[in-house]
């Protein structure tokens, strides 16, 4: 879930044009085509080949229906998982043992020390049952985007897609409440909206072959979170834009570690990402990076714990430390480079250190004690509170829906407790990719624990 840089500010573009429909698709992974008259400049990005050790390996048949993301979407079936996936994740990996994501060396002479350290590996050691929660969340990720991957055809309707994959999300991680659940909505922003999108009841849109859409949806165990994300097209004109955003993420997982600096992090993202150029319907742009968007670290209930990770090269000299959890994720663009917040916003979240208020509207002090009970510090959309069940089967009753809340709602963001979350916008006619995975910074290691055969 994208987190934006606060300080940058401008003028409220245009609001999203309807898109329009096409019967055609393009399935495959992304490659460059000749035939798109897209290219890359500058120079040749050459990619370090992934090693996962997830559960979702080269196994399955069906090719996901879009260009973005390899491999199979049915791969679940090699841990015995069915198609479509129904097994809990807990039941697949009864002993706790999850799939230990991407290890990679913390970058860095001073850091080549933790590898043979009996100290580091002590302090390793006394986080497994942290580490194995985070990547029972992450197999569950992995499970339900794979399955949320072969539904995504130009023709469905988003907020259809939504559904299906946040009811799979809460049936393969067995939602209860705060312990497991949902980590913040499915964002499935098109086009020139970066993040922060999610269809709200009523909203029929219709994911269409010339769109471009970030699929950004999170997991959580205990709290902790998993943060990722991929971006869908069909037209293989986008693909070099698409290979900017996955080569840039890879840039930062590899610079990110333990005493990294996050503004040399966003140089070397930058680096990468602006050594892409894209020719769309004839017109060659250079990919920027979205330099109001960024990285963040995550904490337990917190999706956004207080530091930042640029995409831009900026003076900041603060490091990352060891057992932090981030988000690394980038986002480009073919606009100008920064966005704006507009439209209906979707998204909200009880402010972490939410202030002690006193609320006038008794419709107000009924919706902040839902959203506490319900979500804590988490991130939610309407839709979810306008369910039977008010977002939550194993903590609400049947009733629990809410309804005439919206000027309460004004309310509770009005006054400081609630933070809204509206879409995050370049200019019209733009096009933006994203891609995320979330790393543990451990004491001997890096883990991408995200990681899968996809991205």
């Amino acid at each position: 879930m994208a987190k934006l840089e606060e300080q940058e500010a401008a003028a409220v573009p245009e609001p999203q044009e309807d898109t329009t429909m096409s019967d055609t698709e393009n399935s495959g992974e992304v490659a460059p085509d000749a035939s798109t008259k897209s290219k890359k400049k500058k120079k040749k990005n050459k990619k370090k080949k992934n090693k996962n050790s997830s559960a979702s390996g080269a196994t399955g048949s069906k090719l996901p229906p879009f260009r973005g993301v390899k491999g199979f979407t049915d791969s679940y079936v090699g841990v015995g998982q069915t198609e479509p996936p129904t097994i809990p994740i807990e039941k697949l990996f009864p002993d706790g043992h999850f799939p230990v994501g991407e290890i990679q060396e913390h970058p860095g002479d001073f850091n080549t020390f933790r590898t043979t350290s009996e100290e580091k590996r002590a302090l390793d050691r006394a986080e497994e049952d942290l580490y194995e929660t985070v990547r029972h969340a992450a197999e569950v990720h992995r499970h339900v985007r794979k399955f949320a991957q072969s539904i995504m055809k130009p023709g469905v309707k988003l907020i259809d897609m939504c559904t299906q994959l946040e009811n799979k999300n809460r049936e393969l991680v067995v939602e209860a409440g705060f312990a497991r659940g949902i980590g913040f909505p499915t964002g499935c922003s098109l086009n020139h909206v970066a993040a922060h999108y999610t269809p709200n009841s009523g909203d029929d849109t219709v994911l269409s072959y010339g769109d471009v859409m970030k699929v950004d949806f999170g997991t959580q165990i205990n709290g902790r979170i998993i943060d990722s994300a991929w971006t869908v097209a069909f037209d293989p004109q986008f693909d070099p834009l698409l290979e900017a955003a996955k080569a840039a993420t890879e840039a930062g997982i590899a610079n990110a570690g333990i005493d990294a600096r996050l503004g040399e992090i966003g140089g070397a993202i930058q680096e990468v990402m602006e050594s892409f150029e894209v020719t769309i319907e004839g017109k060659t742009y250079p990919v920027q990076s979205i330099r109001n968007l960024n990285g963040h670290s995550i904490g337990p209930y917190q999706i956004h714990a207080g530091k930042s990770v640029p995409i831009v090269k900026t003076e900041d000299q603060t490091k990352m430390e060891e057992g932090e959890i981030f988000a690394i994720e980038t986002f480009n663009t073919t606009g100008r480079g920064y966005v704006v917040e507009d439209g209906e916003c979707s998204h909200y979240a009880k402010a972490f250190d939410a202030p002690h208020v006193p609320l006038r509207l008794p419709r107000a002090k009924k919706l902040l004690g839902h959203i506490t009970r319900t979500f804590g510090t988490l991130p939610w959309c309407r839709r979810w509170i306008e369910r039977e069940d008010g977002g939550s089967a194993t903590i609400n009753p049947k009733g629990a829906k809410q309804e005439k809340y919206l000027m309460a709602l004004k309310n509770l963001v009005d006054t400081g407790i609630v933070t809204a979350y509206p879409p995050l916008v370049d200019v019209k006619g733009s096009y933006t990719a994203q891609y995320e995975h979330t790393i543990i910074l451990r004491p001997t290691c890096k883990e991408v624990v995200s990681r899968g055969d996809d991205y």
